[in-house]
């Protein structure tokens, strides 16, 4: 049967739950335990897809075509399991999913409530298909006393009661700051942010405290006394060099110590760390250093490039190499010469994106690394402004352009309509809803044999993730290769363009899927390893 472990946050955001819940369910998972991680986010959106990504962040694409939390990303990269639709619920869903009820008149007339109604589907989804897990992390969003999480803070403490005594452990992460004028760290906003969780009936088993240097014991002892806690479950949360640091520092304090004390589970079984004391040496010790411009448009906020940071970082794992960013705005390129920012770069990544806004700061990106020779690398959004800049300077076609910003009469990008999933049709309206109307999810695609992209992935039969709603118009195939862009990559009907290369170029592709989001510290993407490894190559050139 599955314990529960429930993390919860206080006296401010961004504390870091998503890593804490990841580092541990590593940590548990080194032990031999069998771990699953969920997200429950208080917002009233159905899911993050049409939330702005300097706002929100990245959304984060599952296997079975679900946008996401961008923590489950955290999750699939600490733990190697891959997330689904099921380890993400958001308020919006739950009432979507309550009124739809109510309209069918499942309720049989009842007065629909937060409680019970509300909290019960709350429960029914952190307890749904646990069977075959050991331990359940559900990380609820958000902080101690916001309004909109009550909800979800209420079903976890009913579940506190609905479980078998000692099927589950609350952990409270929360911030001791150190006040510079006194000289002290203060225990008082953890002390109010456990009164207001107590409030409402939950006890913290553990605390997990955030601080940037070391707690002292008595400090230690003063937040066990009036937080009610073990003092032993005091744990201090240090700043890291890297996140990938976190699950052996977390261990050092006992962190997973504790947990399995909690439940009663002595003795444990030892962790195997191994592999997490050979990326953190990795990541400390590396050989050399290269850096990539990445040219996007989301730069203000870079939680909306998370699993393309992290996964830029694996492939710095790969070739034992410090990878140093260098963001750029692709609007500063429409009034600018990308030249002095690009010249001394190593590699050029142009990510995803939507809307029109910046596209031609990335097509001039894409045919600086074109003419110059610099390993570029453009995913999805990138792909498709690197196949309009080659229309453009390669095979004349002059007014190529994309239907995503506008009518125009060169549609070398233009909106799917229909496209193959599986085995079924799957079709979309042009003037459709925003949210959820994307190719989204796991798709195969076929490489062709001898390409570049092929001997990358060792195969010519690939499984990728796509957020997109937009494809390169196979149309203008014929005249794109001839002009030296090939089509290595197509999905397995030949209809849409997967990937594309430049032959004879050092590093040039494009792919219309996401592969940073199936990138892990300890089994790197092989596209980034290369990208990198060209990087490497370049930088000594310069």
């Amino acid at each position: 049967m599955a314990r529960y472990i429930f993390i919860t946050g206080g006296v401010v955001s961004s504390l870091g739950k998503g890593i804490a819940s990841a580092a541990l369910g590593a940590l548990l998972q080194a032990r031999g335990y069998r771990v699953r991680l969920r997200k429950l986010d208080p917002y009233l959106n159905v899911d993050p897809g049409t939330m702005s990504p300097t706002q929100h962040g990245e959304v984060f694409v599952t296997d079975d075509g679900a946008e996401t939390d961008l923590d489950l990303g955290h999750y699939e990269r600490f733990t190697g399991r891959s997330a689904n639709r099921m380890d993400n619920i958001t308020t919006g869903r739950i009432y979507q999913e309550i009124i739809a009820k109510e309209r069918r008149g499942d309720y049989l007339g009842a007065t629909v409530q937060v409680i019970p109604h509300v909290t019960d589907a709350i429960k029914n989804f952190v307890l749904e298909g646990n069977e075959e897990y050991d331990f359940v992390l559900c990380e609820i969003g958000g902080t101690a006393g916001d309004i909109e999480a009550m909800p979800f803070m209420e079903a976890i403490r009913q579940l506190g009661n609905d479980l078998p005594r000692g099927g589950a452990v609350y952990i409270h992460l929360t911030l001791m700051p150190y006040i510079a004028s006194a000289g002290e760290l203060k225990t008082k906003p953890t002390q109010h942010s456990v009164k207001e969780l107590r409030s409402i009936g939950i006890q913290p088993d553990i605390l997990l405290v955030r601080a940037d240097r070391p707690i002292p014991e008595v400090e230690r002892r003063k937040m066990s006394l009036f937080c009610n806690v073990r003092e032993s479950a005091v744990i201090q949360a240090l700043d890291v060099a890297t996140i990938y640091d976190v699950p052996v520092a977390y261990h050092k304090e006992g962190l997973d110590t504790e947990v399995l004390a909690a439940f009663g589970i002595d003795p444990a079984p030892k962790p195997k760390l191994d592999r997490w004391h050979q990326v953190v040496d990795a990541v400390a010790n590396p050989e050399g250093e290269v850096t990539i411009a990445v040219v996007g448009k989301y730069t203000g906020l870079k939680d909306a490039y998370k699993s393309l940071m992290e996964a830029l970082q694996h492939g710095g794992i790969a070739n034992r190499v410090r990878v140093k960013l260098d963001w750029i705005e692709s609007e500063v390129f429409e009034k600018e010469d990308p030249t002095p920012y690009l010249e001394r770069v190593n590699g050029i990544l142009v990510p995803g994106g939507f809307g029109e806004r910046g596209s031609e700061g990335k097509i001039l990106a894409a045919r600086f690394a074109r003419e110059r020779n610099v390993p570029y690398f453009g995913i999805c959004f990138g792909m498709q402004m690197a196949v309009i800049e080659a229309a453009r300077s390669l095979a004349g076609v002059e007014n190529a352009g994309s239907t995503e910003f506008g009518p125009t009469d060169e549609p070398v990008v233009g909106i799917m309509t229909e496209w193959m999933k599986g085995n079924e049709l799957e079709q979309r309206a042009a003037e459709g809803d925003l949210g959820g109307t994307m190719r989204l999810g796991s798709y195969d695609a076929k490489l062709a044999g001898g390409s570049r992209i092929a001997s990358i992935y060792g195969d010519t039969a690939i499984r990728e993730r796509h957020r997109h709603r937009y494809e390169v118009n196979r149309s203008y195939r014929d005249r794109l290769e001839a002009a030296g862009m090939r089509f290595a990559g197509m999905s397995p009907d030949g209809l849409l363009p997967e990937t594309v290369e430049l032959p004879d170029h050092p590093w040039f592709i494009g792919v219309q899927y996401h592969p940073e989001l199936k990138s892990r510290p300890f089994e790197p993407h092989p596209l980034f390893a290369s990208f990198i490894a060209a990087a490497v190559e370049q930088s000594r050139l310069v």
